[in-house]
């Protein structure tokens, strides 16, 4: 049996019709001007900036530079040649270690200061304002400073080496991780929370057994995410003298040593997307497991 949809009165519809034409226009035109607003703002930010246009016409040094990088490798000896080429790997290898060291370590150190600051930065937990306040302010200085910033101070404190570029790494850790973390705690159901409130538990009691268990996966999944930005920052540290492969590289650009350059990118840009992989699949596992019902 076909059901017969009823048609509207032909002064209704039409109606409804120049309705509709009305909010589209009125949408497109809401669209138009917030493009011609950024687009204003975009062109006013290059001029103030004294961004030039014309300094693109120089990409044919860029791609001059990148050329004069790339080894000659021959047909007849191309193991011979790659030899040549990675011809320090020893030296390059124990550096490039050494920077996994520097940015997994002060992954470790940012992380632990960001968990404990966390709880104290998060409205739904700390309900004293000055408390709160501090706290996410001292998150806040702790991100803002440029971690070269910071691995320049440490420099001139301890001296060239590893160990200002861990505490640079650990200090702005512990303000990313910090604010990431008290996001994550805000948004937990307080149900838990508000149950162990009224059995009379106390203030530790209630982050331990009713906040830990639903925000853990996502604290693991924000620290592998911080491993790898800090894996590519320890990389820049070197050039400040803080240790790793960096510094390497620095004296490689500054030299020009072609070659080099080209081979120590190579093991970085390598290290790198082999960690993403990893760290990728595992905080994929994470996630699907803090889904599960």
């Amino acid at each position: 049996m076909s059901a017969t949809v009823p048609t509207l009165p032909p002064a209704q519809a039409e109606a409804l019709a120049a309705s509709y034409d009305a909010a589209t226009a009125t949408r497109r035109l809401r669209g138009l001007a917030v493009a011609v607003v950024v687009a204003g703002l975009m062109l006013f930010a290059g001029w103030f900036a004294e961004v030039r246009p014309a300094a693109f016409a120089n990409i044919a040094n860029f791609s001059d530079y990148l050329a004069k990088t790339i080894p000659s490798i021959s047909a007849q000896t191309p193991r011979a040649d790659i030899v040549a080429w990675y011809w320090d790997l020893k030296t390059w290898s124990r550096l490039l270690g050494e920077t996994l060291l520097m940015a997994y370590l002060g992954t470790l150190l940012g992380a632990i200061g960001g968990f404990a600051l966390c709880f104290l930065a998060s409205a739904n937990l700390v309900r004293n304002p000055v408390l709160r306040f501090a706290v996410r302010r001292y998150l806040e200085f702790c991100r803002t400073v440029p971690d070269v910033v910071f691995a320049l101070i440490f420099v001139f404190a301890f001296g060239l080496g590893p160990v200002p570029g861990v505490l640079a790494l650990a200090i702005h850790t512990t303000g990313a991780l910090g604010k990431l973390f008290a996001e994550v705690v805000e948004n937990i159901d307080m149900k838990p929370v508000e149950g162990l409130t009224a059995t009379g538990a106390t203030w530790m009691q209630r982050v331990r057994f009713g906040v830990l268990p639903q925000v853990l996966s996502n604290f693991a999944s924000y620290g592998l995410l911080r491993f790898e930005i800090n894996v590519r920052g320890a990389g820049v540290l070197g050039f400040v003298g803080a240790g790793g492969i960096g510094q390497e590289f620095l004296t490689a650009i500054r030299n020009f040593y072609y070659t080099d350059v080209s081979a120590i990118l190579l093991m970085i840009i390598a290290t790198v997307i082999t960690i993403d992989l990893v760290t990728e699949r595992i905080r994929h596992r994470l996630l699907s497991l803090d889904q599960r019902p």
